[in-house]
């Protein structure tokens, strides 16, 4: 199916891999030219061909709208995707100031800071699409990611803030809300798994596994399956669709 993105400008912030590499992917299938920010890029990423890497450090005050601004006088989507998840194992009286701040500057400023950047280039471009990747850890709040999850939450009160201020004028404001993927986030050598395997004594199979458990489908997301519901967000496919999350966890939230 066309998404209607050929020939359109795209900026994705945490492009190096992971969700984000799997975003760039498939908005360059779709005909789209990706500006791909991370701290570092990756082989995979370099590879690509209709990408252009920005490296620079998007939990600043000033990284998101540099990159924004490598993309030049248009820009029809932006996915805020860059974050972390680091577990809180040492309960809630351990998380610092530091460590508070440096998740908000990255789950929920970075997207802040790359929006107050893109929307006025957009705005004259006629219109455009935002996709924030927030988290089921926004309506299933955790205490092993208190700070994350406190984040997220306000990722998404401010995205539907942003859709009703913007809607009218042609920017379109939805949420991806990922459960657990299966990326180094989860499943890298210093990911959630591995660190509650540290602290626990559990193999960090075992702890990958009782979270899978914990899902009707009894496994991880693909990065790419992600991906692929960010790109139908972000075109043309769903130009009435606006202030809205979607789910996507294998069954984890077992509300409505």
């Amino acid at each position: 199916m066309d998404m209607g993105l050929q020939e359109s400008v795209a900026v994705v912030t945490g492009a190096s891999k992971g969700i984000g590499l799997a975003t760039t992917r498939a908005l360059v299938a779709e005909g789209a030219h990706v500006v791909a920010g991370a701290l570092r890029t990756s082989t995979e990423l370099a590879a690509l061909d209709g990408v252009t890497v920005v490296e620079l450090d998007l939990s600043t005050a000033e990284g998101p709208a540099q990159l924004v601004a490598a993309a030049g006088q248009r820009i029809d989507v932006l996915v805020n995707n860059v974050g972390v998840a680091p577990p809180r194992l040492d309960g809630f009286l351990a998380i610092t100031d530091d460590m508070w701040h440096a998740t908000w500057n990255l789950d929920l400023m970075a997207a802040v800071r790359a929006c107050r950047a893109a929307l006025p280039v957009m705005l004259a471009g006629g219109g455009g699409s935002i996709v924030n990747v927030a988290s089921v850890n926004a309506r299933l709040p955790d205490p092993t990611v208190m700070d994350y999850s406190a984040a997220k939450a306000a990722l998404v009160s401010f995205a539907k803030s942003l859709s009703k201020e913007f809607g009218g004028r042609g920017i379109r404001v939805n949420n991806v809300d990922p459960g657990p993927v299966a990326t180094d986030l989860w499943l890298g050598d210093d990911g959630v798994a591995a660190r509650v395997s540290r602290a626990s004594g559990q193999s960090a199979t075992d702890v990958a596994a009782a979270a899978a458990a914990g899902m009707v489908s009894g496994r991880f997301s693909r990065p790419e399956e992600v991906a692929d519901l960010i790109v139908v967000l972000a075109g043309g496919r769903t130009a009435n669709v606006t202030g809205a999350d979607f789910v996507i966890d294998g069954g984890m939230v077992a509300t409505i």
